[in-house]
């Protein structure tokens, strides 16, 4: 299919068409093929048009805390409301095979039958903050065909959340009630990031549970008083990261959560940084697509190449430091050039 009846599909099609046309999209968007890539460019330009009416919500959380459960929860309680839900779930890739299970759609069993939802795994392929690299793209093809809410879910595995929290609207993270104490709740570099911690599996011990929401509402607080009068918790204009108790399972404080989010929402859009979000956003997708061209063109230099084997083994060997060897890669390339 052409760029044009991709894009037909995906903003006029029928629901059988439209998934098809986005399913399609996606894959070409994800190619790493030179003639893909100049398809998918096209596709994007067509597109963006279309899209940024959706509300972005990044998810993430260690494996076992319940995210699909909670996601397939929070897509069933929207669609109620008359939402149309989007789910980008990206699955870790083995660094031995390079294989992903791919299993969301497995989990989400009620979700991914709706006609009102969509989900698409994706496998992380080494890429780093636990979203896969074509993530950005895949959302807009989201938007584009009317999806008023797309859920990021990352894969949670310990690696820097700061991807995802730099293309979502809104980034929320997972706990269990037994995380650990104060200390454990404040040290934690992503808690920072969060705009709402979501404290599930609060039915298996409701003690442990309010004990949890207590501690992290104490270290949120104390995070966000880094001496910026913006950040202080009697400026009403602005938001304060808030920490809410949920069973996803028994689909208790769904509507809470939501609740929390429009509240967030409202307030992002009334003092502007709704706004300067998504444009930094933009600015940060380009730069993160030019640093990976650039390590594309580095690597397919000739005398790069010529040199790469030779240095790659001294490095191996001890003989020679990496760092030289980086410099010396780097003065062929430029040389080049």
């Amino acid at each position: 299919m052409t760029p044009e009846q991709l894009l037909d599909g995906i903003l006029h099609g029928a629901a059988p068409v439209q998934r098809r046309a986005m399913a399609k999209a996606i894959t070409l968007l994800e190619s790493t093929r030179p003639d893909h890539r100049a398809l998918a460019d096209e596709l994007l330009t067509a597109m963006l048009p279309h899209t940024g009416k959706s509300f972005r919500l990044g998810i993430s959380g260690v494996p076992g805390v319940g995210k699909s459960t909670f996601i397939e929860a929070l897509g069933l309680f929207l669609i109620k409301q008359g939402h149309r839900v989007a789910v980008l779930a990206v699955d870790p890739s083995s660094t031995v095979s390079g294989g992903s299970i791919l299993g969301d759609k497995t989990r989400m069993e009620h979700l991914s039958v709706h006609p009102d939802a969509y989900i698409r795994p994706s496998p992380s392929s080494g890429t780093l903050g636990g979203v896969a690299e074509k993530t950005r793209e895949s959302m807009l093809v989201c938007e584009a065909a009317g999806y008023d809410v797309v859920i990021v879910e990352t894969v949670g595995v310990g690696q820097s959340e700061t991807a995802v929290a730099n293309m979502t609207d809104m980034f929320c993270l997972l706990q269990l009630p037994n995380a650990g104490d104060d200390l454990q709740a404040i040290k934690k570099g992503v808690m920072e990031l969060a705009d709402l911690v979501v404290i599930n599996k609060s039915d298996i011990d409701l003690n442990a549970a309010t004990r949890a929401e207590a501690q992290i509402t104490s270290a949120l607080r104390l995070l966000g008083m880094h001496g910026n009068p913006d950040n202080m918790h009697h400026n009403e204009t602005q938001w304060h990261p808030k920490v809410v108790k949920i069973s996803a399972l028994l689909g208790q404080g769904v509507d809470a959560f939501w609740t929390a989010v429009s509240e967030f929402k409202g307030l992002q859009v009334n003092n502007g940084r709704f706004g300067i979000r998504r444009q930094q956003q933009a600015l940060s997708w380009m730069w993160e697509r030019i640093d990976t061209g650039l390590k594309q063109t580095f690597r397919a230099q000739p005398r790069v190449q010529a040199l790469l084997p030779d240095l790659s083994q001294q490095v191996g060997a001890g003989q020679l430091a990496a760092s030289t060897a980086a410099r010396q890669l780097l003065s062929a390339y430029q040389a080049q050039g």
